[in-house]
């Protein structure tokens, strides 16, 4: 459990700020919080907040709230990730959850929470923080938050793979950022309660993931490096779901192979996503985007 030492009162009257927990106490206060501030939006689901903030294998969420007394005014949230950095393995932290109560806006509330999450995390021993925002939230995360604009994501539609076969074990070797996929923690990803993910073994290590996307014959495609093969048989292997497929994500280009995918059309595309990326411990102070994997798997896209 975080610290008591990270217990502070900000400068609005009233609030205290408090580390997030993934307890039976608090995941109703921020589903109310969600449904508030997002009316209709599925992340308010407790199942779902029940898996991702307490059922990750790699540790609860890692954030902090706002509390004006008994009343939830703010969540901002990461979730902890196994990570390559620089060919190194380090625990990182995906930004994502975050919401302020109407009542609340405009203070700045979500800068706060976010500076005290990663001192938190920063002394928790986490190497960095890593997001992918939209061209709304990109500018905030730069300018407030000391974020790198690492890239945008490629955005494309299309059938087959996204990648050569043969050049997935050097381009893991090489990579200065990936995800450290095991059998455990993609068990976990995959029984996401809102979308479930299937998934469906390529070759050796490799292996491709499909989820919905909420849009008639299309979903959303990416492939991963699973880091235990021996432990592969394990996960449930199937058939690729017919249609087309949508890939988010970034590749090195010695990897990518876009053949039969074509960009997403601009009218068709909503905000484009940029990978953002901050230094929080033992990480690299900047990530190449030309030596960066990153597919729908490794943020919160489906």
């Amino acid at each position: 459990m975080p610290s008591s030492a990270f217990l502070r009162r900000p400068d609005g009257p009233g609030l205290t700020l408090r580390p997030s927990l993934a307890s039976p106490t608090t995941l109703p206060a921020y589903a109310s919080l969600f449904r508030t501030c997002f009316p209709g939006a599925a992340i308010a689901n407790p199942a779902y907040l029940n898996w991702l903030y307490a059922e990750n294998p790699s540790g609860p969420v890692v954030g902090f709230d706002a509390w004006a007394g008994d009343t939830l005014a703010a969540h901002y949230v990461c979730v902890p990730v196994e990570t390559m950095l620089g060919g190194i393995p380090c625990r990182c932290l995906l930004s994502l959850n975050t919401a302020t109560h109407p009542a609340w806006q405009g203070q700045g509330l979500f800068t706060r929470l976010a500076q005290a999450t990663y001192e938190m995390a920063t002394t928790d021993g986490y190497a960095a923080v890593y997001g992918v925002a939209n061209a709304n939230s990109t500018p905030g995360f730069l300018r407030k938050l000391a974020f790198q604009a690492v890239a945008p994501l490629e955005a494309r539609i299309g059938i087959g793979s996204v990648s050569r076969t043969e050049a997935w074990s050097e381009a893991c070797a090489s990579s200065m950022f990936r995800h450290r996929w095991t059998a455990a923690s993609l068990r976990w990803r995959m029984s996401n309660p809102l979308n479930p993910v299937q998934a469906r073994h390529l070759n050796g290590q490799q292996w491709s993931f499909t989820a919905r996307t909420g849009r008639p014959g299309v979903v959303a495609y990416g492939e991963s490096w699973l880091e235990q093969p021996d432990h592969g048989p394990e996960l449930s292997s199937s058939r690729s779901p017919l249609g087309l497929r949508v890939f988010l994500g970034l590749m090195p280009p010695a990897l990518a192979a876009y053949g039969r995918f074509v960009p997403i059309p601009a009218v068709l595309k909503p905000s484009p996503l940029n990978l953002i990326y901050r230094r929080l411990g033992a990480g690299p102070e900047m990530l190449d985007p030309a030596a960066t994997l990153l597919g729908f798997l490794d943020f919160d896209a489906f």
